[in-house]
């Protein structure tokens, strides 16, 4: 089966197209990259970049407004023959999606009223969805992998607020957690480096990047998260505030004379590295105005790797020690000295970072890792290349075949 995989998010499309091996019922999928692309910089002048098996790789650039321009560009260059079904990641799943779903019309309304709860994602993953669904048609098999649902067996204590539990049920309120898709990809990459099996594994798993989390992953499975009710809580990001005391939304809503709404939108799109800095949410544009002596930029750098810090200790505290100490996404993949200041005063736990080796480590391939730590660090450090995009094509292939070998109902076409 050959599945296209669309990975929309907060400011780019990434996509990849597969061709998965039927299997034995039972046996994991094994996904076999056919070819690639992405889009960054949706909103302004944005660059298409292409690459497929055997061909040359190219780029293109034009101007994008959102990611419906975003995927009506991609789309252009994929041949509706070519595709037998697709996946998309979903960041929201609310309390319905526990696993990866077929998506129909149904799914489609109920991913768009989670939006409210995931404003910078899910009104893109739903664009990267309906665009799918008008190039190839209604007929061609469709399936949504959420981010939230690697974390939904959450410990009751690490998934409640402490508000009063009848308001709690009624709205739906509780920490579901994100990046859950990453966090297990994380985890496999881990263990399929180590040769270590999860079931024994303690891992804290750190993804950064425009968006960053970390998580508790004990036995294989998610115990502890630091995003919550939305993708806003926990570390500091791109342009999200991360934590915050509850208060200052009412408070800058009566001070600045606005609705809650528009507080909500200062703390998603103009905080973070961005508000602190006042310059930028990309780490390497402040790495390098840090070295031009930018004070604002430096200051925006400590945060960032203090709040990671302090997770890595409560992480600590929550399972008990740690196996190993996992760094992932854009900038944990690509960015030496972020690790190392994050590291920076742990030998006290155990965790001490090799210089050589944590400065040879940047730009690592889908699902490949490398260690990181010294030889005699208790806490071992490893990089993995996040591979969220192979693991929704094997969440697809699993739904579409029900692991009985052939396609379940909606999907006989093929």
């Amino acid at each position: 089966m050959r599945v296209l995989v669309i990975n929309c998010g907060s400011s780019s499309v990434k996509f990849r197209l597969f061709q998965v091996e039927e299997t034995r019922a039972g046996q994991d999928p094994a996904p076999k990259e056919l070819g690639r692309g992405a889009v960054s910089g949706i909103g302004g002048q944005a660059v298409l970049e292409l690459a497929s098996q055997g061909g040359t790789p190219s780029r293109s650039t034009r101007m994008t407004a959102d990611h419906q321009d975003a995927m009506a560009w991609v789309l252009e260059h994929i041949e509706r023959d070519a595709v037998q079904a697709a996946g998309h990641r979903v960041v929201h799943g609310g309390e319905r999606f526990h696993a990866p779903t077929i998506i129909d019309d149904e799914v489609i309304a109920e991913i768009e009223r989670l939006g409210e709860l995931a404003p910078l994602h899910n009104p893109a993953s739903l664009a990267g969805i309906k665009a799918t669904r008008r190039h190839f048609g209604p007929w061609m098999p469709m399936v949504a992998v959420f981010d939230t649902a690697f974390h939904h067996g959450l410990p009751a204590e690490a998934a409640a607020y402490a508000i009063p539990q009848d308001i709690a049920s009624r709205h739906r309120i509780r920490r579901y957690g994100f990046h859950g898709i990453a966090h297990a990809s994380l985890a496999a990459g881990y263990a399929a480096f180590t040769d270590k099996p999860l079931a024994q594994a303690r891992l804290i798993t750190v993804h950064l990047g425009n968006g960053c989390s970390a998580a508790a992953v004990h036995g294989g499975r998610s115990i502890e998260t630091s995003m919550g009710f939305t993708p806003l809580e926990g570390l500091v990001m791109g342009t999200r505030s991360g934590d915050l005391d509850p208060a200052i939304v009412a408070y800058l809503a009566r001070r600045e004379r606005v609705g809650p709404d528009e507080v909500e939108r200062w703390l998603n799109e103009r905080s973070g590295l961005l508000g602190l800095s006042g310059l930028s949410p990309d780490m390497r544009e402040l790495l390098q105005a840090e070295e031009r002596g930018n004070a604002r930029a430096a200051f925006a750098i400590r945060s960032f790797c203090y709040r990671v810090r302090k997770y890595i200790g409560a992480y600590l505290a929550v399972l008990g020690g740690a196996d190993a100490l996992v760094f992932g996404g854009g900038i944990g993949e690509n960015a030496p000295a972020i690790r190392a200041r994050i590291c920076e005063g742990m030998a006290w736990c155990g965790l001490e970072l090799d210089q050589a080796r944590n400065e040879a480590v940047q730009g690592l391939a889908a699902g490949t890792a490398a260690f990181i730590g010294r030889a005699d660090s208790r806490i071992p450090c490893y990089v993995v290349g996040v591979d969220e995009e192979t693991e929704i094509a094997r969440e697809t292939v699993r739904v579409l075949f029900g692991n009985r070998g052939r396609p379940i109902a909606n999907s006989e076409q093929f």
